[in-house]
Order: C-alpha cells, then structure tokens, then sequence
C-alpha cells in the first residue's frame, strides 16, 4: 500500500521534502495528494527540495501527476495525485 501524503497550501515544503524522502527509502515510492494551486505549488517545491535530497545517493526522482476524486465532509472534490519513483 502506497503512502499517500497529503500537502496543503500551509504545508512546509522543507517538511514535506522531508516526508517524501523517508517515504521512498521505507517504501520505494510515494503519493502526494493535493487540492487547489497553493498546494500544488508547494507541493512542486517540495518534489524539487526532495530531488537534492536523494540525488547524492543516486536516485532520481519522477514525478507522475493524475487527477482524483477525493471526498472532503461528504463533498467530492477534484484533485491532483502526483505519484513519485526512482527514475
């Protein structure tokens, strides 16, 4: 089972950079969930910072965006999925 990180417009991209690098090292991949453009925006960012995390090591990272109906209170709302993997 994927883990699915969900970033907002608040999250921290250092933090989230973070999260996707311990993600990928327990688990070889990993999901970000995102609503709306200030999350994708820091969303993107932190791809970019996780990038340079585990570049020294080798890997490189892509990014795969999809669309998603995610259920937010009851509502469905589109929003975009970008799955991470080694290159």
């Amino acid at each position: 089972m994927e883990e699915v990180l969900k970033v907002s417009s608040k999250s921290s991209p250092n933090s989230v950079a973070g999260a996707i690098a311990g993600v990928l090292r327990e688990k070889g991949v990993c999901e970000l969930q995102v609503i709306g453009a200030g999350a994708l925006n820091q969303a993107i960012k932190a791809i970019a910072i996780a990038r340079g995390f585990v570049a020294p090591s080798g890997v490189d990272l892509v990014c795969i965006p999809s669309f998603a109906e995610i259920i937010i209170d009851g509502e469905e709302r589109t929003g975009i999925r970008l799955h991470i993997e080694p290159r």
